[in-house]
């Protein structure tokens, strides 16, 4: 029984499952990530507050940051999950077809979907490790590491800094990309987009994406502009 589990996890179908529910959890990051982000319209000090307070949950229980650790482990490890079964899928599609399909039969969707996961998955990745330099941990941040959180994003979309934003920009609209496809292949994996409701949950699919880019560029087109300062 102790071998059978992770048999299953080998399996492609297994590899799916673990594809679907680590998609959901970063989508659900995402969400209260964007939500948090959008209380920079509140002003200053309701932002660093939300900041700092995102450093105490759990106390007095736990230790000062335990909980938000934990957390970061989490989505940690859902991000490497992800991707190796992503990676491990790609491969055993190639295997079982070691002869590309003639360019007329292959569907223009089929591959468009197909090269917005690999090389936007790729741009992704890139810029999760750029943000928790920038605004994490402040490494590359034109305001410092010792700025506070709000004194780092307005650095770092001045207008001067017209290349983040536009990078920033880019990447969101590729995590958008991703997220279409990848939650429409989720409710498909997990049994709940068949013939009949598919037109209804790639519609969710559409507006949940539509909703996630817009929220997360309202904030550094917002600063680039000068209606947040």
């Amino acid at each position: 029984m102790a071998l059978a589990i992770p048999a299953v996890y080998r399996s492609t179908v297994g590899k799916k499952a673990v594809m679907a529910v680590t998609g959901g959890i970063l989508v659900l990051y995402l969400v209260a990530h964007m939500a948090g982000n959008l209380k920079i319209f509140l002003g200053a000090s309701t932002f660093d507050h939300y900041a700092a307070w995102l450093r105490t949950l759990g106390e007095p229980v736990l230790p000062h940051r335990w909980l938000l650790t934990g957390i970061e482990i989490v989505l940690g490890a859902s991000v490497l999950l992800h991707m190796w079964s992503a990676v491990s899928l790609a491969r055993t599609a190639r295997r079982a077809r070691p002869v590309k399909y003639a360019a007329g039969k292959q569907s223009h969707a089929h591959g468009y979907a197909v090269h917005t996961m690999r090389y936007g998955g790729i741009v992704i990745a890139l810029f999760i490790i750029w943000h928790l330099l920038d605004l994490t941990f402040g490494a590359v941040n034109p305001a410092g590491g010792e700025a506070t959180p709000y004194a780092k994003v307005v650095a770092d979309f001045a207008p001067s800094h017209w290349y983040i934003t536009l990078f920033y920009v880019i990447a969101v609209v590729l995590v958008g990309m991703h997220l279409r496809h990848g939650i429409r292949s989720a409710f498909q994996t997990l049994g709940l987009a068949g013939k009949r409701n598919y037109a209804r949950y790639d519609l969710l699919a559409g507006i949940v994406s539509a909703l996630l880019v817009l929220g997360f560029l309202a904030v550094p087109i917002s600063v680039t502009f000068g209606w947040v300062k």
